[in-house]
């Protein structure tokens, strides 16, 4: 799912529609992955990960980011996907607005969804708000869709940003894209 996912769009419904290109996506294996938040089992906390495919699971992380990922397996268990980043397609001014960036160059651009603390903050994205919401649905106000894009090349390399498991190459990104977060070129293919 986690390729699949590539070249998706993520919409936010409010005083303006937020919509932005998935740029960037890490795969989390469930209950065998040790860096999976459902390593441990399932808690209250992580039990949007164990399924119906397709929930929002939304984590507080280092005390001040949020982060979205989207359920992937069948109902009983678990897997995700972690939404790394963005490429702003519209309601970039609101975007700015809410991550507190001035829009002075394009280098700026770069900065409101490159990262999934960043996206989730222009997105308006929390825990109590969005953790449970159906993405396949306009109604739950936060949704994914496709307009028929399709990525050129996709890199796969190694997920960043975690210590256990960091080796697996699990982490999927549009080559060349300049909305992807961390390193852009270590990749395997």
């Amino acid at each position: 799912m986690a390729r699949d996912l590539l070249g998706k769009l993520l919409l936010r419904c409010g005083e303006e529609i937020l919509c932005a290109r998935i740029v960037e996506v890490e795969a989390y294996l469930g209950r065998n992955d040790p860096a999976a938040h459902a390593a441990a089992g399932r808690t209250a906390r992580n039990s949007v990960l164990f399924g119906p495919p397709g929930q929002a699971y939304v984590y507080f992380i280092y005390g001040n980011h949020y982060c979205l990922n989207v359920s992937c397996e069948p109902e009983g268990k678990a897997g995700c996907v972690l939404i790394r980043a963005l490429e702003p397609l519209t309601g970039i001014e609101e975007m700015a607005r809410a991550r507190g960036v001035t829009m002075r160059t394009s280098r700026d651009l770069v900065k409101l969804t490159s990262g999934p603390g960043r996206l989730a903050e222009a997105f308006h994205i929390t825990r109590s708000r969005d953790n449970g919401c159906d993405l396949t649905s306009p109604d739950s106000g936060l949704w994914m869709a496709d307009d028929g894009f399709r990525p050129g090349r996709i890199r796969i390399t190694p997920r960043i940003g975690i210590t256990k498991a960091a080796d697996h190459p699990l982490r999927y990104l549009i080559a060349a894209n300049a909305f992807v977060s961390g390193a852009r070129n270590s990749a395997r293919r």
